[in-house]
This record gives C-alpha cells, sequence and structure tokens, in this order.
C-alpha cells in the first residue's frame, strides 16, 4: 500500500532530510587517512542528537551504529569499527534520522584523500545516474522510468548495477512502499503520484554486478573485490517537476574547500 504524504508532512521529512545532509557534511570534515569508522559514527551521533533528533539505524533490525560505513568493495551496511581509512580508499556513508516521527535518509561515497581517477570516474558516474533517476520521480512516470534513468547512465559508463539492492519509499517507517530499483524498463511498474516520497539510491559497481553477503549478516560486498558507490536522495513526487528533499550542498563546498 501506498501512504501519499500531505503538503505538511512533505514538509517535515524535508526538515528530516535536511538534517541529515548537514551531519553527512558534517563527517565530510573529518573524512581523511588515519581517521577510524568508528569515530566518523561517533560524531555522526553526537551531531543528530545535538539536533533534537536520534539516529535511525541504531538498534535498527539489530544493527548496532549510527551510520552504514562501507569502504572499498563494501556496497552497503558495512559496520563501524577501528579500521583505520588509507589515502586511496572511498567509503559509502549511508545515514538515517528520525526528527519529529519523520524518518530521513541519504548516502554519499566519499573519497579519501587522493583517489585513482578510474574509481573518481566511478562516483562521478553513479552520482550522474542518481541525478537522472531523481529527473524522472513527477506524477504520471512510474518506477520503470526511473530505474531504466539509472541504469542507463550507469552502464554507459562501463559499469554494472547491483540487482539484489533496491531504493524505497520513506515517511514514519524508514522503510515503505514501492521498492525502487536501478534497474528497470520505462514505463513499467508502480504509477507515481504528487506526494508519494521514495528513496533513490543507485548501488554501481566497477566490476561485476553480483554481489556477496557477509558472516554479520548485514555488510555486502562485490563479488570480485573491485569497488562500489552508492549515493542516495529522498525525492517527493510532484507534477512536472520532482521535489528533492535531500542535498549535497553542505557536503560540496567542504570537499570543495579541501
Amino acid at each position: 500500500m501506498l501512504y501519499l504524504k500531505t503538503d505538511e508532512e512533505i514538509g517535515l521529512l524535508r526538515e528530516s532530510h535536511l538534517l541529515v545532509s548537514k551531519t553527512l557534511a558534517e563527517i565530510a570534515l573529518h573524512i581523511k587517512p588515519g581517521i577510524t569508522t568508528l569515530y566518523l559514527d561517533k560524531i555522526a551521533e553526537e551531531f543528530i542528537r545535538d539536533h533534537n533528533a536520534v539516529p535511525s539505524f541504531k538498534g535498527y533490525g539489530g544493527f548496532p551504529s549510527t551510520l552504514c560505513t562501507s569502504v572499498n568493495d563494501a556496497i552497503v551496511h558495512g559496520f563501524p569499527s577501528d579500521y583505520v581509512l588509507k589515502e586511496g580508499d572511498i567509503v559509502s556513508v549511508d545515514c538515517g534520522v528520525i526528527l519529529n516521527g519523520w524518518h530521513g535518509d541519504s548516502a554519499f561515497t566519499f573519497p579519501v584523500g587522493e583517489i585513482k581517477e578510474e574509481v573518481q570516474r566511478l562516483l562521478d558516474f553513479t552520482r550522474a545516474s542518481l541525478e537522472a533517476g531523481v529527473k524522472e520521480a513527477v506524477a504520471g512516470n512510474r518506477i520503470g522510468d526511473i530505474s531504466n534513468a539509472v541504469q542507463t547512465v550507469a552502464e554507459s559508463g562501463g559499469y554494472t548495477v547491483v540487482r539484489e539492492l533496491v531504493g524505497h519509499g520513506i515517511g514514519r517507517k524508514m522503510h515503505e512502499q514501492p521498492e525502487v530499483p536501478n534497474y528497470g524498463k520505462k514505463g513499467t511498474g508502480t504509477k507515481l503520484k504528487k506526494g508519494l516520497v521514495i528513496c533513490v539510491e543507485p548501488m554501481v559497481n566497477l566490476g561485476k554486478k553480483e554481489t556477496v553477503q557477509m558472516r554479520d549478516g548485514w555488510c555486502v560486498k562485490t563479488i570480485d573485490g573491485k569497488p562500489s558507490a552508492h549515493f542516495e536522495y529522498a525525492v517527493a513526487v510532484d507534477n512536472g517537476k520532482a521535489d528533492v528533499l535531500t542535498t549535497y550542498e553542505f557536503i560540496d563546498k567542504v570537499l570543495n574547500k579541501m
């Protein structure tokens, strides 16, 4: 069942996603060689709680942390740990909050210091695939229009799209209907209506599309050990133009100053 949000509810979701956007920018300030992912997790939790919200991931299905920190060949759901980030790593940081009863959820893949040109290109294409998908989130389109746009851009760069993991609706629950795959055919799937709020989150691999589940039951890695990138926006379906609730503006300001 699809839960369409009122303008007021979308306003509250916008506030939640603004906080997630700012939390990821706070993380961006600290990402550098020599920092542990557990340290990043501590910063995120303090920042979220200081802004009168709670981390939505912590305790969700037994997940132990505020952030998912997925390094290099880890696609999603990596546990923050005492792993020390190294020059040339990439780290996907996925963050969720609950503010005033409404969820926010966003992800960004960060370079650690200087990274290889081929890996930066992967990040650029994954982010571009997100932007392309989000543009299709308008009333009257279908989920497949979003999925196809993501897939088309990602594969145009020579990359593969993860099949097992998908985007989702969001609201008072972190995961609502519908699922939003990152591959598919135009004109297929659920019809989009004004007020539907979804998370579009491409997970794109440098090598093969196949994945492997780690023994911790959470972290998913690429089967060939090659890097993967992950970016995520929340978007409210509207007439004529998608209403993007997330922003990377704060992150970009931090990264461009470095």
